[in-house]
């Protein structure tokens, strides 16, 4: 039998960790619900691997944090001693999560305590992933892959014969819940760190940032603040409560704040000269990247706020080609950093899974992002998506 998929329990992205701090710390008796939706057409049907997921699960809620992973967690300034206590007796418990086959669909539903469940997704995602494409050519995928890796090397050394702009070029690798495999993350990671080190910064997932003496990146994701929703404030004020909450907890660390829980647009509003302050930066992971930075960059204006010294993160299905179209456009004028995923660690010649594990209720309540592109709102109360786009004055999908 196969090697476990999940390697350790420090395999996930950054930001499960700073998030579920925040949350064990402000919010620690919500109870929660995750929903696993697969966006595009498949080779095969999802509900095939229902039996290898199940196998997957079963490990995963068998392993524990080793004494040298808690070491690194506890090494990172941000990260409290008491939250690597809690995690020193964390388990994931099996009766959280649950896995069946709805016809070709599979469906998996994570739903208990926030602070036992939310960190499901990311391991999930990878799980779906591996299993998906151990059914395809392994030689001539990792062939294509490395050619293509080599090709993007090749660019990225290129591009650094163009005149210096006033703020470097810097991207990281965001490519954990979609990668290929464990195993070519690592081969991915290895080659950037060792032949463009000068513009490959970092990696979300904590695992390998300890394995291979990378900078681990991450602060929030729309879950964190789409909880808010429903922790007991005005919906109105969601957005003021998350960042604030963010802030008392962090003083200063991780200051790039998320911007389309319910669009740029409604976030600016709350985005005052206060936060705006507080906050190194912003995160773009939906909309028009160039009309969404431009937004920013005149909000920083307004505030009399000098560009030069924030940082604005694109994120979004982003490849090294549209990474470097953008810092062109704004890296005279703002400091810039690129999250890569997808192009990175699946970029092997197979069409990748387009799959996501959102939080859908908390507290009972649904939760919602109304995300500023087609197709990434993801709630099935309509009611709720009606009320929370009349409260932001956001136009329908």
């Amino acid at each position: 039998m196969s090697q476990p998929i999940v390697r350790s329990l420090l395999e996930t992205d950054l930001y499960k960790f700073t998030m579920w701090q925040a949350l064990l710390h402000g919010h620690p008796n919500s109870h929660t619900e995750y929903e696993f939706v697969c966006r595009n057409a498949t080779a095969y049907p999802l509900a095939e691997l229902l039996p290898e997921v199940e196998r997957e699960l079963d490990h995963l809620c068998s392993m524990s944090f080793a004494d040298d992973e808690l070491a690194y967690l506890r090494s990172l300034r941000y990260i409290k001693s008491d939250f690597v206590d809690f995690l020193t007796v964390f388990r994931f418990q099996r009766k959280f999560i649950d896995v069946r086959a709805d016809g070709d669909t599979l469906v998996i539903h994570a739903a208990g305590p926030q602070v036992h469940v939310m960190g499901f997704e990311i391991y999930v995602l990878y799980i779906v992933n591996e299993l998906y494409f151990r059914r395809f050519d392994r030689e001539a995928a990792l062939a294509e892959g490395r050619a293509r890796l080599g090709e993007k090397i090749a660019a990225l050394k290129a591009f650094g014969a163009e005149p210096a702009r006033r703020n470097p070029f810097e991207f990281s690798d965001f490519g954990t819940r979609r990668r290929y495999s464990s195993a070519w993350h690592d081969e991915v990671v290895q080659r950037l760190a060792r032949e463009v080190p000068q513009y490959f910064k970092g990696t979300s997932n904590v695992y390998l940032a300890m394995k291979f003496g990378l900078v681990p990146i991450g602060t929030m994701a729309h879950e964190y603040m789409q909880s808010f929703q429903a922790f007991g404030v005005r919906l109105r004020d969601f957005q003021k409560a998350s960042l604030e909450a963010w802030v008392q907890e962090y003083r200063g660390d991780l200051g790039v704040a998320l911007t389309d829980v319910v669009g740029m647009d409604a976030f600016l509003d709350d985005f005052d000269l206060y936060f705006a302050k507080l906050f190194d930066g912003l995160r773009h992971d939906s909309g028009d990247p160039v009309v969404w930075g431009e937004k920013a960059l005149a909000h920083y204006g307004a505030l009399r706020i000098d560009a030069n010294t924030k940082r604005l993160v694109f994120s979004d299905g982003l490849n090294l080609q549209s990474a470097i179209a953008l810092y062109r456009h704004f890296a005279d004028r703002i400091m810039t950093g690129f999250g890569i995923g997808t192009h990175l660690t699946n970029d092997v010649g197979l069409t990748p899974l387009n799959i996501v594990m959102k939080l859908v209720c908390c507290n009972g309540q649904s939760v919602a992002k109304l995300s500023d592109s087609p197709g990434k709102t993801l709630c099935k109360d309509e009611t709720f998506l009606a009320y929370l786009r009349q409260v932001f004055n956001h136009p329908a999908a």
